[in-house]
């Protein structure tokens, strides 16, 4: 498993970077789970990420295909190597191929090796948006590299509460059966990893427990290396 951690700013990232993360990934928590941050930060966080591949989210969408679009060519184009987009307000497989479909052919037309990540929600009953489940066959269609699972409402609930684990491992067997990379991600624990190997996704995404537990508080370089000991034992 590789592990993905969010900072917020340039100085987490180089945390981020000293603690031994595989991804640095761009996001604006004040815009919600998957919110977006500015081209300027993208460029910023890539410049100090070096060699250290780069995502960064592009929002938590409702049905804008070509809004959608142009936020990921935005992110393709300030830097990210991974570019991520939340179907939080989406609610049909049609909708969902379509605005994948928009988003994938904006990027790779920019940049055929960049990688689109299409993320559902865990929660998803309680946010009423489609089942992350339906996302493995609409993001081979589509043309998606990375299906991920997120939790859309941050209250502290964890993907692990609305999800079991064979839930999540079917996830997990479905989208390698369609060819997909997986990333599992929403509060995620250090208690959570004997499970998560269980699992096995080949990406954890985390910010709250390399914060100490507060995913408003400041990335702790020595939480991020502990952290990747534990995945890697």
């Amino acid at each position: 498993m590789k592990l993905l951690v969010s900072p917020v700013n340039v100085e987490e990232a180089r945390i981020c970077k000293l603690g031994g993360a595989d991804i640095i990934d761009v996001k604006n928590p004040k815009e919600g789970s998957l919110g977006a941050n500015f081209p300027w930060m993208i460029k910023a966080v890539k410049q100090a990420a070096g060699h250290i591949p780069v995502s960064a989210t592009i929002g938590d969408f409702n049905y804008k295909p070509g809004t959608a679009s142009l936020a990921a060519l935005g992110a393709a184009a300030s830097g990210a190597d991974y570019i991520k987009v939340g179907l939080y307000d989406i609610h049909t497989n049609d909708q969902a191929l379509d605005m994948l479909t928009k988003i994938v052919r904006a990027v790779k037309d920019f940049d055929n090796n960049k990688k689109v990540v299409a993320s559902g929600y865990s929660d998803y009953k309680r946010i009423n948006s489609i089942s992350p489940f339906e996302l493995p066959a609409i993001g081979r269609e589509a043309g998606v590299d990375v299906v991920m699972m997120d939790t859309g409402i941050k209250d502290g609930r964890s993907t692990f509460e609305f999800l079991n684990n064979d839930e999540l491992k079917e996830f997990v067997s479905i989208s390698r059966d369609h060819g997909l990379q997986t990333a599992l991600a929403g509060t995620i624990k250090f208690e959570d990893i004997p499970a998560l190997k269980r699992i096995s996704p080949d990406i954890i995404g985390v910010r709250g427990c390399v914060c100490g537990g507060d995913r408003n508080s400041t990335i702790r370089k020595e939480l991020v290396e502990k952290l990747m000991m534990a995945i890697n034992e």
